[in-house]
């Protein structure tokens, strides 16, 4: 294999190997700099060597990311920048894959603070992936019976977590959505805790809203320009996704609700980070 094609072979499977190393680390840019580890080294390894180039860079991707979550774990302090947290988004699926989309974002929101890195590798690689678990123990230095029971425990901690209210909470995300468009404002404030905050990352920087009727007043602007809003998962709390008339991202927000009010709302309209949640057309949502 020359140099030439071996870099198409990689090309190909970057795609899947990013979205890998992005659910393992949380971390867009930390899941790039993964993915080069497993690029340069291929580049040092014999192609002819490799059997299977996908299961040899997932492996590889799986092993780096493996290493990035224990430094973490043994110092805590270096998962932590000066950049504001990532939005993971997972967009609501159609009917089937309905199961499958509640545990992935639930499974975002809770990984880091409650799996250890091999359940959290063996739990995304499997049911997220899925890796056959002769590969994820291999990949662990573990039998496959080791890496099923790993993915067992993770699967049950996810679980565990999931909110009962998970309905009700999408519900009032739903009746915020109404409101809005309608140019409810009364219905707005009685979605909407009094002390609600809205803080929104745009392309000027960060605005911070406090109070139901500024951010009513707000919502009801906003929803003038929306075209195209989708549900979703925003690190696991109920939330949309947004496009322009024009069809472009226009942003992704999270709510945070209790006792049937939002009592916050975390959005981003800021084009260059919305560029880098990688989220799909509102076109290709709809056909998924």
């Amino acid at each position: 294999m020359t140099g030439e094609t071996l870099a198409s072979a990689f090309e190909e499977q970057r795609g899947r190997l990013v979205a890998v190393a992005h659910r393992m680390l949380g971390s867009r840019a930390d899941a790039e700099d993964a993915v080069q580890e497993a690029w340069l080294r291929l580049a040092r390894q014999d192609a002819g060597t490799i059997d299977n180039l996908s299961g040899w860079l997932t492996t590889v991707v799986g092993r780096v990311c493996i290493d990035v979550l224990r430094s973490r774990k043994a110092r805590p302090e270096d998962s932590f920048d000066d950049e504001p947290p990532e939005l993971l988004v997972l967009e609501d699926s159609p009917e089937e894959d309905a199961v499958l989309a509640e545990s992935v974002g639930l499974a975002l929101l809770v990984v880091l603070d409650t799996l250890g890195p091999a359940e959290r590798l063996a739990f995304v690689l499997h049911d997220l992936f899925a890796v056959p678990f002769a590969e994820v123990g291999e990949i662990l230095g573990k039998s496959a019976d080791a890496a099923k029971m790993l993915a067992s425990r993770a699967r049950r901690k996810v679980q565990g977590r999931r909110p009962a209210d998970e309905p009700q909470q999408r519900a009032v995300v739903e009746a915020f959505l109404a409101a809005a468009r309608e140019g409810d404002f009364d219905g707005l404030l009685r979605v909407l805790d009094p002390d609600v905050t809205w803080r929104s990352e745009t392309a000027r920087g960060v605005v911070v809203r406090l109070g139901s009727a500024e951010v009513a007043t707000r919502a009801q602007r906003g929803a003038r320009a929306v075209a195209t809003v989708r549900p979703a998962l925003v690190n696991g709390k109920p939330g949309v996704v947004t496009w322009d008339k024009r069809g472009r991202l226009g942003g992704v927000m999270a709510c945070t609700i209790v006792d049937g009010r939002i009592v916050a709302i975390d959005s981003v309209s800021d084009p260059r980070r919305l560029a880098a949640m990688g989220v799909t057309s509102p076109e290709a949502s709809s056909s998924k």
